[in-house]
């Protein structure tokens, strides 16, 4: 998609915001309601692949589901000469593992607000029978207001339809990965929340608990090692928010 192209006779494409292993997303203006919106397209490449085109039905599904301040909101889904494409709220910020890189050490204080931010969404997800699956702050935006708002529920699933969790695939990134989808077992809530955990960790040291050489290594660190201590990195971290990530 170029400058100036439309979609859905609506959406005028004004920039690309970012690419990815499923879609494209754009910057666009509403021509209807005259307000800006990021919309997401399946890439060209896979516009025939039916398991993508699931993923991508089931991301617009779950959102559309989900109506919550701390959520990125799906205002319209489409398809344009063969392509998918989702229309969703524009959030004009960075990712929160960019704001980690850029603003690390982060306030106390900060980083529990952005996890009280965050834990309302996925408790709101949760409250609607929604397992996001793919929890890291790469999914997680904060605007120049501090406020949170998670997205791309591209691999989330419903909890009675367990039937599409692909077993021994590792889906998500295998830093936040719990040590049951690492096992290629049926996520559940719990998962969500083990890879809450690894968020916050991330938060308080600025790094996450395991690397390794490769997917593998790293997957096989979380379900065999001990979480490493927060206050070994920062003894001034309280025991009792220490005690909240083991």
């Amino acid at each position: 998609m170029n400058p100036g192209d439309m979609i859905g006779h609506r959406y005028k494409i004004i920039r690309s915001l970012g690419e990815g292993g499923m879609a494209n997303v754009y910057l666009a203006y509403d021509t209807v309601l005259d307000r800006r919106v990021s919309v997401k397209v399946l890439r060209l490449d896979l516009r025939d692949d039916p398991n993508t085109k699931r993923r991508f039905r089931r991301e617009a599904m779950s959102a559309t589901k989900l109506n919550d301040p701390h959520i990125v909101g799906i205002f319209d889904t489409g398809e344009e000469n063969g392509l998918q494409y989702m229309v969703m709220q524009y959030v004009q910020g960075t990712d929160l593992k960019a704001y980690i890189k850029a603003h690390y050490p982060i306030a106390l204080p900060q980083v529990i607000d952005i996890m009280e931010q965050v834990l309302s969404a996925v408790e709101a997800a949760h409250a609607h029978g929604i397992i996001h699956r793919d929890l890291k702050p790469q999914n997680i935006l904060i605007d120049e207001n501090k406020n949170i708002k998670i997205t791309d529920f591209g691999i989330a699933v419903a909890v009675s339809q367990n039937s599409l969790t692909q077993t021994n695939t590792l889906m998500g990134s295998v830093h936040y990965l719990s040590p049951e989808q690492a096992r290629g077992s049926i996520a559940t809530k719990k998962s969500d929340i083990y890879s809450l955990g690894i968020i916050l960790y991330e938060l308080l040291t600025g790094k996450v608990p395991f690397e390794g050489e490769n997917a593998v290594s790293i997957a096989i660190k979380h379900f065999r090692e001990e979480i490493p201590s927060v206050r070994s990195v920062n003894p001034h971290i309280p025991q009792p928010l220490e005690n909240v990530v083991i």
